[in-house]
């Protein structure tokens, strides 16, 4: 995407990030919106359709649905139906504990969806020290079903210091369940903002992880690791932050923000109960302000056309401001080190 482009923003997200629910049956020590407590609330079962009307209408391509727990939500399988009814796209993150025969037979049944397994480590000590004691078993025997009624699926890893030495392993694991591998960036928001200096990976890891990835040309990533990714991965579209320019998000009650990982009282742009989704997209401040956000820092960076900036969420939660540089970004990396 051109800078000018970004600026003005596009006519409609290319996706959003939906938690629908914060809801959840675990209580993993890096969730990014401190899930496990039901936020005050919630948007109902017709406020929830009438928001995917309104995604519908401006051609929203895709929508991201996490929490939370979304299958905890009981109306949560009818408004699958609903938003696919409508043309929308569904990827959905979940943590695989509630997967049983009876659901994955439903969910074989609709072609427009996309599931999203978190499991983050490839051996049961390393998953349940982050996600909670049993859940390796547990998130195993949901995969193993999905696999056996050909569920669409990907294993999701929050890259962190644990598992970044089973990213092969994982990647093994994966393949045998003909899923894809997708490694998410942990970012210290949410309850992972006192479990960072505990697990999220070390600045050598980064920098091997950087190398790896152009390796693994298959393993998905989809989000800001465009910081640390190679020129091959650039032309792929992943060059700058898309908060606010390609996607933004709902939280459960219909607050709109950024992203998920700036759900912070300075970046609302405002409530879907209050204001149309529209409105919010072409007007809000908040939005135009990330839109021509500017890291002056990074302009004479050699670096800079390949991430311009890095992920603002990063440089927000560790600087208290998103006007400074992604303090993750391969340059950034190597001057920590001298």
């Amino acid at each position: 995407m051109s800078a000018k482009i970004a600026a003005r923003g596009l006519r409609a997200p290319v996706n959003v990030t939906w938690e629908m629910t914060l809801k959840c049956n675990l209580k993993c020590i890096h969730c990014l919106s401190d899930s496990g407590t039901p936020a005050e609330n919630e948007l109902t079962t017709q406020e929830c359709r009438t928001l995917i009307d309104q995604l519908t209408q401006m051609k929203v391509f895709q929508v991201n649905i996490g929490g939370g727990e979304p299958f905890i939500r009981e109306d949560f399988p009818g408004l699958l139906n609903y938003a696919h009814n409508k043309g929308l796209v569904t990827c959905v993150s979940t943590n695989g504990v509630l997967i049983d025969n009876s659901l994955a037979k439903e969910l074989s049944k609709l072609k427009m969806l996309y599931l999203q397994v978190s499991l983050d480590g490839s051996t049961e000590d390393v998953n349940d020290l982050i996600r909670g004691k049993g859940t390796y078993k547990k998130i195993l025997k949901g995969i193993e079903t999905l696999s056996r009624h050909k569920v669409r699926f990907s294993i999701n890893t929050v890259l962190t210091r644990l598992n970044f030495p089973q990213l092969e392993e994982l990647r093994r694991l994966a393949a045998s369940f003909n899923a894809e591998m997708r490694v998410s960036r942990f970012r210290p928001s949410g309850r992972a903002k006192h479990s960072m200096d505990k697990i999220g990976p070390e600045k050598y890891q980064l920098e091997e992880f950087a190398d790896w990835l152009a390796a693994h040309d298959l393993v998905r990533t989809g989000d800001s690791f465009f910081c640390l990714t190679s020129e091959n991965r650039r032309r792929k579209g992943l060059d700058m932050c898309g908060a606010a320019k390609m996607t933004c998000c709902i939280s459960p009650d219909g607050s709109v923000y950024p992203c998920a990982f700036l759900q912070e009282n300075p970046f609302l742009a405002g409530n879907v109960r209050d204001m149309s989704f529209q409105f919010m997209w072409d007007h809000s401040m908040v939005f135009s302000s990330l839109r021509n956000l500017s890291v002056d820092a990074c302009l004479s960076c050699a670096r800079f056309e390949v991430c311009r900036g890095g992920c603002p969420a990063m440089a927000y939660h560790t600087y208290h401001t998103i006007h400074m540089p992604d303090p993750e970004c391969l340059v950034n990396l190597k001057k920590a080190a001298v």
